[in-house]
Order: C-alpha cells, then structure tokens, then sequence
C-alpha cells in the first residue's frame, strides 16, 4: 500500500496541473497583499470578513486567517474538486486505467491510494495559503503580537490578546477544520470520479455540491433542514479569531476559541464522506472497466 501511495504521489508531482493548482494557493495570499499595499482600508468596514483584511493591515499574522477566509469560498473549493475529480477520470480517458488494473493490483488499493494522493494535496493547498499568508503578511506588515493591537472603533477600543504562539496553534487547527469541512465536496468528486470518464465532469460535481448546499443554507424558509447541509458550518472556524464581545464591541482580550458549531461542523461530514465512498468503493469494485 506504501509503495502505491509512493508511486501515485510521485506521479501527480509530475504533473503540471498540481504545480499550477497549488501555485494559485500562494499567488493569491501575495495579491492580497499587493491589493492592501494599494489601497490600505483606513476604517473597519463590512462584516467580519472585511474586518479580518483591515487587521492584516496591522499585523501579518492576520493575513492568513483573510487569505484562508476569502480563498474557502470559492478557488480552495475548486482545488481540492480538482485532485479528487481528476484521480480515477483522468486514467480511465488516458487509456490507463485498464491496463493498471491487468497486474496483480486490487481495486480497493487502488481506490485507496488515490484517495489519500488527493486528500493529501488537498490538505498542501489547504496549507499553503496560511504559510504563504503568514510570511508574505510578516514581510509587508511585520508579525507584531496580537496582543499589541490596540485599534479604536466605533464603539470604543478594541483589544485581542492572546500570544502569537496560541494564534500560530490556531492557524494550524483553522487549516485542518477547513480541509476537513470540505471532505464532503472530495468524497463527492472522487465518487463521481469512479463513475465517469470526464475528469472535468467529476470536478465540476464536486463544485457543484459545494455550491447547491450554500444555495440551499441561504434560503431562510428552510428552517432546521439546514442545519444538515454540508457547508452549514463552514465559516465556523473564524471563532478561533473572532474577539470574545464581537468585532464591534468592546473586546475582552481573549479570541471566543473553539465553539459548539465548530464542533457539529467536525461531526457533519461524517455520515456524507461514509455514503460517498462508500458508493465509490461499491460502483468500482464492481465496474467493467473498459478504458
């Protein structure tokens, strides 16, 4: 299983398409900066996503949480669709597929090697916008102590206190929460993976869950349904740097830290990530591979 994983991941490192999906991971945190450096926000202004880029003004270790919080809605979506989707699509349209299956290889090794490739890239991408945010924001800003952020609003002063150790901890828990809270959006491409041989179609399968549950989450009249969604949680990590009080009030010094709906957030996925590969795992071991 080792030397599969080994061979696969040598094999997507081969490839242009990991280098150019994981380099927009680190493009995007450096033109975050450019775009502040450009036009620094003067007020906090917005909700609490515009509130995240106008600290990065203050302190660089801010900008990974903005870059982490504007890159999961949208293109970290599509990169990790894009490792799950591509990993069996694309060998059976090459013609590969078959021809892998011809040795002495079990399908559930297979499945399973390629399964850990692409959440293992996903994971890097994932990653890779907080490190990159951290240094590109340090360079611009400096990595001033949270704790040194003494920021005036409208309804008074704003303090945030706890150490950079404790906020460097928290980046690495925001990272793990986000790749984990899109398990189901990778579950669901490789899946659709094993079905198809349109690598662009099990990509724009993952795409497309992730945004039907947003749809669905912002209509209100849905009641507790939402609640089940997939995404419902999704943003539920900016409470490990959200001021206990609120942005505009009063802070107290202590970030609110891990929360109840961070934790349904942790649960949620679960129950789709077992039913999606469990699909996968029937429909292939099952499947007369013909490509």
């Amino acid at each position: 299983m080792l030397s599969l994983f080994g061979t696969e991941m040598s094999k997507q490192w081969r490839r242009p398409r990991t280098y150019v999906a994981l380099g927009l991971t680190v493009a995007v945190p450096i033109i975050v900066v450019t775009a502040l450096k450009a036009n620094p926000p003067s007020t906090p202004r917005g909700g609490e996503g515009d509130f995240f880029f106008f600290l990065a003004t203050r302190t660089g270790l801010f900008l990974p949480v903005a870059a982490l919080r504007v890159m999961s809605r949208f293109l970290l979506v599509i990169v990790v669709a894009l490792f799950a989707g591509d990993a069996i699509a694309s060998e059976a349209s090459w013609g590969n597929l078959r021809a892998m299956l011809v040795r002495p290889l079990g399908r559930g090794r297979l499945l399973s090697s390629k399964l850990v490739s692409a959440a293992l890239l996903g994971l890097i991408g994932t990653a890779l916008i907080v490190v990159t945010g951290l240094v590109v924001g340090g360079i611009a800003y400096g990595w001033h102590p949270i704790s040194s952020i003494h920021l005036t609003t409208t309804l008074g002063p704003l303090g945030v206190g706890p150490s950079t150790l404790h906020w460097i901890f928290n980046l690495g828990i925001a990272v793990l929460y986000v790749f984990w809270s899109l398990s189901s959006v990778v579950a669901f491409a490789f899946m659709v993976s094993t079905m198809t041989d349109s690598p662009a179609g099990a990509v724009f399968a993952g795409f497309g869950i992730y945004v039907f549950s947003q749809i669905l989450d912002g209509i209100s009249s849905l009641g507790s349904i939402r609640y089940a969604l997939p995404t419902h949680y999704f943003d539920a990590w900016d409470a490990l740097f959200r001021p206990k009080g609120g942005f505009f009030r009063l802070g107290t010094g202590q970030v609110e830290g891990w929360t109840s709906d961070m934790t349904r957030g942790v649960l949620l996925p679960i129950a789709y990530v077992l039913v999606f590969l469990g699909i996968a795992w029937y429909h292939f071991r099952r499947k007369d591979v013909l490509s």
